[in-house]
């Protein structure tokens, strides 16, 4: 198999449980969460984040991730509030309906992989996974990835 073969089978599998998980989260109450929400969902985390540290885990303008919060916030998926240890800075936070759709996401993600692997071999599938992890060991995974597939903002 080539690189980009390799490449392009990979990404078609990320695009395939993407697709699925987001249709499980439609049947479940959730029809307007899009990957980039999930994205983004993750890029708010527990703790939540201001809204420049927000652009730059997402790998986007300020203005951008202000359209993303602003979308969330709509959405009922996150909430702008005060940071309790600096009365000058506001935090993003996720809402109890943010912290469901990334824990129904969780599951669902779960399933799909079982899914993919069901009447597969067991000891072909972990070594394949162990192949994976060490070809990924040493690469952070990042949230910037709708970003880095629009290119750079023109603007």
């Amino acid at each position: 198999m080539s690189g980009g073969e390799l490449a392009l089978r990979l990404f078609a599998v990320f695009r395939d449980l993407v697709d699925e998980v987001h249709g499980e989260l439609a049947a479940r109450g959730h029809p307007d969460v899009r990957p980039s929400h999930g994205f983004a969902l993750q890029a708010v985390g527990a703790e939540g984040v201001t809204a420049v540290e927000l652009a730059r885990r997402l790998g986007v303008s300020k203005q951008a991730a202000g359209k993303t919060v602003d979308g969330l916030v709509g959405l009922g998926y996150a909430e702008r509030a005060g940071d309790p240890t600096d009365a000058r800075r506001k935090l993003v936070r996720l809402t109890a309906e943010g912290r469901e759709v990334l824990a129904l996401s969780a599951g669902a993600f779960d399933r799909a992989r079982a899914g993919r692997l069901e009447g597969l071999d067991v000891e072909r599938v972990a070594g394949f996974e162990d192949v994976l992890r060490a070809v990924s060991d040493g690469v952070t995974p990042r949230l910037d990835a709708a970003a880095w597939l629009t290119g750079p903002d023109p603007s």
